[in-house]
């Protein structure tokens, strides 16, 4: 099937009359732009996307847990020494997701680009990471190599900032970048939008495509070669991130786990996190737009929140866990989003409300395939300082207050 019998038969009149509209030149670039995309693959995404989510609240269970600063110094320091052994032998490396821009914080490049006050001096958010990687390598006599995920839109951009930062002077062989993957934006009516250079508009698919792009990319075939067994995978955007925490490493280790996560306790019953659970006998994160109130604000005799466990992008697996998400395929979810266009005449139209869908899948929609999954609560203050929003909660001014605190008491 061609590409205007493909446009034709998922009803895609704007791109059709654009088309008819065009210029020459212009047609061909969005014809040649079409051909890329798997029509029949989109849409059954896309579709699949638009399903509600149904949570059966009987098959919502506790998950085990242990609670990092509860531990016994014995088991403390048996975690902690299995973890070393791992970092210590070159078999540990980390992956940051990095694929977004900074607009909300109001900068211009990528989110890892930008820079704030903290310990006195200006610093990147990629810097920070960087620092907390050096701190253990120094330890260890390692480098633990980095493997940063982009996206196409910001990929040039992350790489041409290294290079000109001298990638931070950290070895520059051990700083590997790979793409995330990137898909459609389509609005309410099903039409596919087109940006102003005639191009298919698309937005990268969300953290659960760090497994499929890490398979794409050759990184866990890298992996393989250096002899790596384990992966950190976090966001580029806390900055209390632990990359490098024996003790969860040395847990998973213990309790021969392939995942773990460290996690930290919900606040309150409404706050905007993630919550693990068990899931039809299955480790399993629920979104707090998905969780059943019900399930949200209910208590322990103890008058505890039940599920307070909260996912902050903190994760550990074996590589042959990667290995396995690599090849499995993950659940969309939809985001509703404000996109410019180009109307069927080439007029670029500029929403001044959410208009648009943005298909994401989410890196916990990966725990689900194990059995289990060993979780290790941390204390929020000192692992937990995201820098979300240009002002407010989650924004840089909270995010250096956290870290100020946080190393005056180290």
């Amino acid at each position: 099937m061609n590409t205007i019998e493909n446009l034709k038969k998922y009803n895609q009149t704007r791109i059709l009359k654009l088309l008819e509209n065009a210029s020459a030149q212009n047609a061909k670039t969005l014809l040649t732009d079409l051909k890329k995309l798997n029509f029949d693959e989109f849409f059954e995404t896309y579709n699949e996307s638009q399903k509600e989510i149904k949570i059966d609240e009987s098959k919502i269970k506790e998950l085990p847990y242990l609670v990092k600063r509860e531990l016994n110094p014995q088991m403390n320091k048996l975690f902690f020494d299995l973890g070393m052994e791992v970092l210590s032998s070159g078999e540990y490396a980390v992956v940051t997701m990095a694929g977004g821009q900074g607009t909300r914080l109001g900068h211009s490049g990528p989110k890892g680009t930008y820079s704030l006050d903290i310990g006195g001096s200006q610093k990147f958010l990629f810097e920070v990471l960087k620092e907390n990687l050096e701190e253990t390598n120094k330890k260890v006599g390692k480098t633990i190599p980095w493997y940063i995920m982009t996206s196409p839109e910001n990929n040039e951009l992350t790489q041409i900032f290294f290079e000109n930062h001298n990638y931070f002077n950290y070895p520059k062989e051990d700083i590997i970048f790979f793409k995330q993957n990137h898909l459609p934006l389509i609005d309410t009516e099903g039409q596919i939008l087109i940006d102003k250079d005639y191009h298919v508009k698309k937005a990268s698919d969300g953290s659960g495509s760090a497994y499929n792009s890490l398979k794409n990319d050759g990184c866990l075939e890298d992996m393989e070669k250096r002899g790596i067994k384990w992966i950190f995978i976090g966001g580029v955007d806390n900055i209390l991130l632990k990359q490098t925490d024996p003790v969860l490493l040395g847990m998973a280790i213990y309790k021969n786990s392939q995942i773990a996560s460290k996690t930290i306790l919900k606040s309150y019953p409404d706050e905007k996190v993630g919550l693990f659970c068990s899931y039809d006998k299955h480790p399993r994160v629920i979104e707090y737009s998905e969780m059943p109130r019900e399930i949200a604000y209910e208590l322990t005799n103890d008058n505890e929140l039940k599920y307070k466990e909260a996912h902050i992008m903190c994760n550990l697996y074996t590589l042959d866990a990667l290995k396995f998400l690599s090849e499995q395929k993950l659940p969309y979810h939809i985001a509703f989003k404000k996109n410019s266009y180009l109307d069927e005449s080439g007029k670029e139209i500029i929403p001044f409300k959410p208009n648009s869908y943005k298909l994401e899948s989410f890196i916990f929609d990966g725990f689900p395939y194990f059995d289990d999954i060993a979780l290790l609560r941390g204390d929020r203050e000192e692992n937990f300082a995201p820098i979300k929003n240009k002002e407010g909660k989650d924004s840089p001014a909270t995010a250096k207050v956290l870290y100020k605190n946080y190393h005056t008491k180290r």
